[in-house]
This record gives C-alpha cells, sequence and structure tokens, in this order.
C-alpha cells in the first residue's frame, strides 16, 4: 500500500526516509481502509493502538470531520449536577456532561451546581447572537478609503443578496468599516442559526466581497484580516460579535454560601477584588477563575469546535457582596462559540451529550449556550470558594492526582494524603 504524493507540483524528490501516510481511492473511510491505515502506523511507530481502534464511530461518518482517520480519542466524561436554570431557552434542573482529563474539575463543577440550585437557580439571558468574517480591502490612498466606507453602505442591499445567495441558514445582519491608513477592515456580520457557521460565513463573505470590488473603488482583497478574533483572544471579544453574548448571575443568601462553599460573600468578594488585581497587572482580557475549563470540557463532551475556547472564554466574572451580607454572582460571556448542527454535533458520544441536554439538532443552540453560561457561573463560585476558605490544595489532593485507591476506598472520605 504505498502512499500518494500530496497534493500540488513536487518541487523535488522527497528523502527516501519520508513516508507519507497512505490515501487511498475511497478516501479512506472504510472499516477496511481505517483498519489498514492503523496497522500501518503500528508497524512503523511500535504503538498497538488498540484502545485508538475502539471507537464507535462508523467511518463514513467521520468524512468531513477528519482526514487520515485511523480510529478515535477517548476522553474520560463525568456528569455534574444537577443545576438549576432559568433561562429563555433552558429551564430547569439540567446534569451536564464534562470530558476531562483533570481530576476535581467534575466534583468542583459540580458543588457550584449544586450551591446555585439551592439557591433557585442561575437567571441566564442572551443579548447578541452572530458571528462574524473580517476581510481587508486595499485602496489607492486615504481619501479613497473613505469613499469606499461611504459605498459598502450604499452596497448593502446588494453585497447581502450576493452573500446569502450562497447558503440557505445564514442571514447578513450588518456591515461595519474599520479603516487602517488606506486598507480598510470590513466586518461581515452574520447570524448563522445553529451552526458555529464560520465556514458558511466565509463562503459567504467571499460573495460579498466580489460583489464589493466589482461596484466600488475598491482594488482587491484578502478574506481574513484578522480583526474577527477566530480561536484567538482579543480585547474586541468583549463588546460581543462572535458568538452568542451571555450573562449568567444569582443572589446565594449568606447561609448558603456558608453551608455549601465554606466561607463568606464578604471573603468571596474580597478574593475577586484581590485576583482583579493581578488580572490587570498581567494584562489580562477580562477577568475569570477559570472558564477554558469549564468549556473545554463541555466542548469536547459536546462535539464543539474546541479551538473556540480560545475566543469564548474572554468574559468577566463578578462577585459582590449586597448590603444585606449576600453574595451576587455573575459571569458575562460576550463571545460564546457553540452549536447543536454540523462539525462534530452529531457524532457518536457528542449526539447523546447534546440529547441529554435536551439540546440536540436545530433549536438547540440558544439553550445549550444559556447551559454553558450557568455552568461556568458553578465552576466560578466553586473555585473562588476554594482559594477564599483555603480549599484550593487539599480538594486537588483528594481529586486531582491520579493515584489509584485500593478497592472500596473513597478519596472523599479522605485517601491517601
Amino acid at each position: 500500500m504505498s502512499p500518494d504524493p500530496p497534493d500540488g507540483p513536487r518541487t523535488g524528490a522527497a528523502p527516501r526516509d519520508v513516508e507519507l501516510v497512505p490515501r487511498l481511492e475511497d478516501g479512506g473511510y472504510s472499516k477496511e481502509a481505517i483498519e489498514a491505515r492503523r496497522r500501518w502506523l503500528a508497524d512503523r511507530t511500535g504503538a498497538a493502538l488498540a484502545h485508538v481502534g475502539a471507537g464507535s464511530i462508523a467511518g463514513e461518518a467521520l468524512r468531513g470531520n477528519v482526514e487520515n482517520p485511523i480510529g478515535a480519542a477517548q476522553v474520560p466524561l463525568g456528569i455534574a449536577g444537577p443545576l438549576r436554570v432559568d433561562g429563555e431557552h433552558a429551564r430547569g434542573n439540567f446534569y451536564v456532561p464534562l470530558a476531562t482529563t483533570e481530576g476535581a474539575l467534575v466534583r468542583s463543577y459540580e458543588r457550584g451546581m449544586v450551591a446555585l440550585s439551592r439557591a433557585g437557580g442561575a437567571r441566564v439571558r442572551l443579548w447578541l447572537d452572530e458571528n462574524r468574517v473580517a476581510p481587508v480591502f486595499l485602496l489607492d490612498d486615504v481619501g479613497a478609503a473613505r469613499e469606499f466606507a461611504r459605498e459598502v453602505a450604499a452596497c448593502f442591499a446588494g453585497v447581502r443578496a450576493a452573500a446569502e445567495s450562497t447558503t440557505r441558514h445564514g442571514r447578513l445582519l450588518r456591515l461595519e468599516t474599520h479603516p487602517i491608513g488606506r486598507e480598510v477592515i470590513v466586518n461581515f456580520c452574520f447570524h448563522t442559526a445553529d451552526a458555529q457557521g464560520m465556514n458558511m460565513a466565509v463562503k459567504a463573505t467571499d460573495a460579498g466581497c466580489r460583489y464589493l470590488v466589482a461596484h466600488t473603488r475598491a482594488r482587491r482583497y484578502s478574506i481574513f484580516s484578522g480583526f474577527d478574533a477566530e480561536k484567538r483572544a482579543a480585547g474586541t471579544l468583549l463588546a460581543g460579535g462572535k458568538g452568542k453574548k451571555a450573562t449568567a448571575g444569582a443572589l446565594l443568601p449568606a447561609a448558603l454560601v456558608r453551608a455549601y462553599l465554606h466561607t463568606t460573600p464578604a471573603a468571596l468578594a474580597e478574593t475577586w477584588r484581590l485576583t482583579v488585581l493581578g488580572h490587570l497587572q498581567a494584562g489580562a482580557i477580562g477577568y475569570n477563575g477559570h472558564y477554558a475549563n469549564g468549556l473545554a470540557a463541555l466542548f469536547i463532551a459536546c462535539g464543539q469546535d474546541v479551538a473556540n475556547v480560545a475566543n469564548s472564554a474572554v468574559g468577566i466574572t463578578s462577585f459582590e457582596a449586597t448590603p444585606e451580607g449576600d453574595l451576587y454572582a455573575s459571569v458575562t460571556l460576550p463571545s460564546l462559540s457553540v452549536a447543536t448542527v454540523g462539525g462534530g454535533t452529531g457524532l457518536g458520544t457528542a449526539r447523546e451529550c447534546l440529547e441529554m441536554l435536551g439540546c440536540a439538532g436545530a433549536g438547540g443552540a440558544p439553550k445549550l449556550a444559556e447551559i454553558a453560561a450557568a455552568t461556568l457561573l458553578a465552576g466560578e463560585l466553586s473555585m473562588g470558594a476554594a482559594i477564599a476558605s483555603g480549599e484550593f490544595v487539599a480538594a486537588h489532593e483528594a481529586y486531582g492526582r491520579n493515584r489509584p485507591e485500593p478497592t472500596g476506598a473513597d478519596p472523599a472520605a479522605g485517601g491517601s494524603g
């Protein structure tokens, strides 16, 4: 089974010790092809790959999601809850699947969820629901750039028709212009329904860009400027427009904070203030304890594009001690990218986890976003409380170290020191 050369022209003969991954005529997605590729790799690396080959997703179902398939990666999956959510799309109690190898994470999120649920739940609201692509256009000089911005506004109807001709689901909401010298970045802002929608939006944007070049003074364009902050942290994300903007908040009585979080509202507010100072000194974008932890675990479990953790984890957590001595806690997630159709959302365990949350398929993305926001609020409460109470190190010692306990032992009951 000799490999085909990579696509594109060859610039010279490859060294003799370079062996390319086998590529087969059918694309290599049949069961036999995947097994053959796995054997080929095992022969060359010495790895047995038994677990990699034990995945339950049929090879043909992987087409469009991965190339050169050899099986599936397995990540431990835990469940945390109950999480009571009072949203406009998610209402009631939920048990949240979290895929992770970090001990203490599921238990920590569950502690925060129980505290929230005992307090009546997290109230969650969505403020924006859109995605963006930001091409850059080249003009002759700064004067032409200013005139081009006026032309963009006048051409909106034509640009929208061109863009929306490429998709059944995406809608172009508006165009925003941002000049840099004689270049102009144009933000194409889309509603992408229940899909994350970046591939859809890029195709639509390209059609819109070609319309602008044909009908304005722009000489040419580059489809990506970097201004859209796709899969990277950026200050512009705090304003929203990259996914769903969600807020979640809850009022927790002081007695409940003491009983379930082992601290006080005043101590949590002080911990928040002190760690805000550290974030400022570090030049952090936004403020949070560990959004990326919960997002990555939820994204892996539910078949999300995990790289979108980079933009989704930009946000702001707030802990306030009220005049009555209680705690008001909130999270603001301005650029939360989640989907319930497309990508990996229909594959194997991802589909089952979305079904567990009642979010699978069309209409589920707003509900998933609200559950995600409430989940992150729970995680912020638990981590903040662990720091404020001095339990952070002890919790990780009990749950977060890979030390198998003797049969029948419960690390929560003490474990080994």
